[in-house]
């Protein structure tokens, strides 16, 4: 490189390695030249970031590759310079002393750059404000934002080295030269966050050895600059590095009928027709222009999912959205939704291979990602693979495509470890959010935060419910900055659609559906496995969804006596291992899914499960028996009774019935010892065996909205009932169901992250960290509930050895695993969330085993007794192979 550079400036190093490392400046010219090549290979930047930054269009990109490769100038600092002997011998020799301690005390590079990024654009004619905000973005790029950007200064430094950073800095700033000066206001929060994501992703991929091997690649600056931007380009295209898709639009052809997109969708013949649903949202889409909001409201099985691939397309097309995520509320919903969605891309993409990601905590054990997983490295003929790279964690919202759980995106909008690179992931792609009525106050107040973020982020955002009260789409539309007193208001099922042509909405004919015959049964578990056995006598298939895990597990071994086959009698909750619980979730699928590549029906079947089949799995049922919930939920679960069109169900079951246990008249429920209570509050509850009580049959779709709003009504109409049931009643809403609505309201309001705030003041206060960390007793979490801990259940042996099976090999618990049995074991976690076992749990000593791995870093060990057990105090635990984990004394 030029010898107009110092010889202190050519030796302050980056990253260490052999043959002298890789230098500071080469290292923030590659950062530079990844940020560049990014910003136009991606379209990342949304067309509002001119306006967040006060910068022209034409010179937004230099500008934002400019400010992405200082986000290391924090390392020509004594501190971070020591950290490398070789490096810091190095340094020393080219005439730059480690002669203070003080200042070696700080070495924090992250601190030091954004404590000293500010004064130096001030020097460029940067204005003060301006300066601030962008040095804390870039200095955020080891994850979280510094509230005081002060704190990290190097002290009592000698001069020395303060005039090499200053020349440092000379010579990256006017190698880039960004030619215009920002406008004098400060940055935006949504600015900050967005270009501290840019950053982080930027270093991860600059940072990569392999891709730009250590050295100068230049006589000068900008000829290494120029030379690292080839570098950039190879290592986003191809496949053999990154990869990463450019963003194109699947559907290249808006003018497509809806028809022939749904005909696309469903590998089906030209003449596959759409439903009304599908076509009257479609026509809304045309009509309109920028990015979009759109509410679907309507009954299970009619087409929603269809529709938000639909309207994916459009909007995509029309926006140039870089991809879509598709959020549910489960795992299971989530690894079902996988499959509809890797069927849709492999039936639109074409030429350039495309990335999708399933993103939850169960996601390294599917099946069919470690099959994408291995296209993608193999560079088969299939269009659509899953890179490793996205995959790494906090890194899947970054891939062009994705499905996953709400809560990874609700994670953009608290302040964990790197949201800000969620953010920028989501950053202008369509999200869909299904079942949104499906979650808490608290979650859903996220939720509400979350789409203000998405749509100042340029995205086009989707939201479809069965069952949503009046409440919270109020309050969802209001999120997305409109009254809802100013829309349309067409009767259920609906449509409403907001962009930048106005607000609009309609209606449609849904598909008629046979009346529900509903009734009640005493909430006591015998007489549900009563009715069960007389219903399964009689033939088909059925359900039995009851509100917790224990009541699942007693249940089946009430009935287990009765069904001589085992594949008569099944059970799926979530308690069970992760990979048995997918084993259980592809067997729920294939016996009672729609598709006949799943496998015949059988002709006499009980499912016994918990709220995992209530929601988005496409199953169907002859018979449902359900405990009491609240009215929609009961909706979504009648949802899939007779969901399908089938040539002849058994004889007994012609009609659908729905038998619910608890809605008996004038006998209140017991929600203490059943824990419906504790599971759903006592209010809506009670309220919804209230309303139900008038309601022996249910004709849908009419009777959905009317149900659902006469429960959730401010004020129910309760007049049937007897006046001391009333008073109790608006006891339980005052002093409970209000009061908690109202806390997990103001919670969430405190641990969210205000898009309105200004950047310097945005995280004071909030929980800084996962959600094992504290801060004013503030947690960032997603969701409300008892804490839940990670373990990996084993069968210790008389000598302190582990077997991750009963009869399999044993391994030593104090050395590190290879990566095969690190996965197998991680193939056998459970979630347990029993307060008094987690804390017991967290206090045992850790083990290598567990510890020295990445994928089993987070977990802990629940070591098992030959017979399966493992007794705490008067807590008991026992991993039956048929139950699962199960509490208590039960065998």
């Amino acid at each position: 490189m030029e010898t107009s550079l110092s010889v202190a400036v050519r030796s302050l190093w980056a990253k260490s390695g052999e043959e002298g490392g890789h230098g500071l400046l080469c290292h923030m010219l590659d950062v530079a030249a990844v940020a560049s090549v990014l910003l136009e290979w991606c379209l990342a930047a949304p067309e509002t970031a001119s306006d967040w930054f006060g910068l022209p269009s034409e010179s937004l990109n230099g500008w934002l590759a400019a400010l992405v490769g200082l986000h290391d100038l924090g390392k020509a600092t004594p501190g971070f310079q020591a950290k490398w002997e070789a490096g810091r011998l190095q340094v020393e020799r080219a005439g730059l002393p480690f002669s203070s301690v003080v200042a070696l005390a700080q070495d924090r590079h992250d601190l030091a750059s954004a404590a000293l990024l500010p004064g130096l654009l001030q020097a460029e004619g940067v204005p003060r404000l301006w300066a601030q905000d962008a040095a804390q973005a870039v200095s955020a790029h080891h994850g979280f934002n510094f509230t005081s950007l002060g704190a990290g200064a190097p002290l009592r430094e000698p001069a020395i080295w303060k005039q090499t950073r200053q020349s440092l800095f000379q010579a990256y700033w006017h190698t880039l030269a960004p030619s215009d000066v920002p406008l004098d206001h400060p940055l935006p929060l949504l600015a900050v966050e967005w270009l501290a994501g840019l950053t982080s992703v930027c270093d991860w991929i600059g940072s990569n050895a392999d891709w730009f091997p250590p050295g100068e690649r230049g006589d000068t600056p900008s000829a290494h600059y120029h030379a690292a931007r080839r570098l950039a380009e190879s290592a986003l295209s191809s496949p053999d590095k990154l990869g990463w898709p450019s963003s194109r639009p699947l559907l290249h052809q808006q003018a497509c009928s809806c028809d022939a997109i749904l005909a696309r969708l469903l590998s089906a013949e030209a003449s596959a027709q759409a439903r009304p649903l599908q076509l009257t949202g479609d026509a809304l889409l045309v009509q309109g222009s920028g990015p979009a909001l759109m509410l679907v409201e309507a009954p299970m099985g009619e087409g929603k999912t269809e529709l938000a691939f639909i309207a994916a397309l459009r909007l995509q097309a029309r926006q140039h959205h870089r991809g879509f995520y598709l959020a549910l509320p489960t795992q299971a919903t989530g690894n079902a939704m996988f499959e509809r969605t890797l069927a849709f891309l492999r039936a639109f993409v074409s030429g350039e291979r495309q990335d999708i990601q399933l993103l939850h905590g169960g996601a390294a054990m599917n099946q069919t990602v470690a099959h994408l997983r291995e296209i993608w490295d193999q560079h088969g003929n299939d269009a659509v693979g899953s890179s490793g790279w996205f995959a790494q964690r906090r890194r899947g919202l970054l891939s062009p495509y994705g499905v996953g759980t709400v809560d990874q995106a609700l994670f953009s909008v608290l302040n964990v470890k790197h949201h800000f690179v969620r953010l920028w992931g989501l950053a202008n792609k369509v999200v869909v959010l299904d079942e949104v009525h499906a979650y808490d106050t608290y979650t859903g107040r996220l939720i509400e935060t979350l789409l203000a973020w998405l749509k100042a982020l340029g995205c086009s955002v989707i939201l479809m419910s069965a069952t949503l009260p009046d409440t919270r789409r109020a309050r969802l539309l209001q999120a997305w900055g409109v009254d809802e007193r100013e829309l349309p208001s067409p009767a259920y099922p609906r449509i409403l659609l907001v962009d930048d042509a106005g607000a609009r909405g309609a209606t449609f004919i849904a598909r008629e559906q046979q009346p529900i015959a509903v009734t009640g049964l005493p909430e006591g578990l015998d007489h549900i496995a009563a009715a069960a056995r007389l219903a399964l006598e009689q033939g088909g298939c059925g359900v039995v969804i009851v509100n917790t895990v224990d009541r699942a597990q007693q249940l089946y071994q009430l009935l287990r006596p009765y069904c001589l086959s085992d594949g008569m009698l099944l059970l799926f909750h979530a308690r069970f291992p992760a990979e048995q619980r997918r084993q259980l979730e592809q067997q729920v699928l294939s016996t009672f899914g729609s598709s006949p590549a799943m496998g015949s029906r059988p002709k006499r079947t009980l499912l016994i499960a918990t709220q995992v089949a209530e929601q988005s799995l496409d199953i169907d049922f002859d018979f449902m028996i359900s405990d009491l919930c609240p009215v929609d939920l009961l909706l979504q679960r009648a949802g899939r009774l007779h969901r399908h069109q089938r040539k002849q169900r058994p004889a007994a079951h012609a009609q659908p019935r729905l038998q619910v246990a608890g809605l008996l008249a004038d006998v209140v429920p017991e929600l203490e010892q059943t824990g419906w209570g504790r599971v759903y509050g006592d209010y809506l509850c009670l309220v919804t065996w209230a309303v139900l009580q008038n309601e022996p049959v249910w004709r849908l779709p009419q009777d959905i909205d009317r149900l659902v709003q006469a429960v959730y009504a401010p004020w129910p109409d309760l007049g049937h009932l007897p006046e001391a049931l009333r008073e109790r009643l608006e006891m339980v809403e005052r002093t409970r169901h209000g009061a908690k609505a109202n806390f997990q309201a103001q919670l969430a309001q405190q641990i969210a992250l205000d898009l309105q705030s200004e950047a310097a003041i945005a995280y004071i206060g909030k929980p800084h960290g996962a959600d094992e960390d504290d801060t004013l007793a503030l947690r960032n979490r997603t969701r409300l509930g008892d804490d839940s801990l990670t373990v990996i259940p084993v069968w210790v042996d008389a000598d302190g050895r582990w077997r991750p099976e009963p009869d399999g090999a044993s391994l030593d618990p104090q050395q590190a695993v290879s990566d095969a049995l690190a996965q197998r074991l991680f193939e056998r976690h459970i979630k347990l969330s029993r307060r008094q076992l987690v804390l017991h749990l967290l206090e045992q000593p850790g083990y290598p085993a567990l510890s020295e791995h990445p994928l089993l870093s987070h977990c802990h060990v629940l070591p098992l007794t030959k017979d399966g057990d493992y007794q705490m105090g008067e807590v008991r635990v026992s991993l039956d192979p048929r139950l699962g984990l199960v509490y208590g004394k039960q065998k």
